[in-house]
């Protein structure tokens, strides 16, 4: 039996609200606003049981701890920002993919991630040199 506490319905509400994927601290952080005190054993209780039913997906980058997104969003890539670390959702796919492929390989399934700055950390680093 899945318990609806107000820890859970602070965590649900963020993911819902946001098209970003999100890291452990990232939810707590967030459901802290509506939960005081929310710790990180109960985020992280809630996320695995938010996996388990299908409401969150894992999103997984090279050297980075896992962050979670809604799942259901269909195929998608991600771009992290190189100065403030977020991770935000790419709504397109690349194509030609296939094409790079060696002779006689067979493609299964790609991700793609896309590094840089993000709008407001060029916003912020463009100020700086004003």
């Amino acid at each position: 039996m899945i318990r609806n506490t107000r820890q859970r319905q602070a965590i649900q509400s963020l993911f819902d609200k946001t098209n970003n994927p999100l890291s452990v601290e990232d939810v707590r952080a967030g459901a802290e606003r509506e939960v005081n005190g929310i710790g990180i054993a109960t985020v992280y209780r809630n996320i695995k049981s938010l996996l388990e039913e299908g409401v969150l997906t894992t999103v997984d980058l090279p050297g980075e701890p896992p962050r979670y997104e809604l799942a259901g969003k269909g195929h998608h890539h991600h771009f992290q920002c190189t100065r403030c670390s977020r991770v935000y959702d790419m709504k397109a796919c690349l194509n030609g993919l296939k094409k790079m492929l060696l002779p006689g390989f067979r493609m299964t399934n790609h991700d793609v991630i896309l590094y840089g700055e993000c709008a407001k950390c060029r916003r912020q680093s463009n100020h700086h040199r004003s």
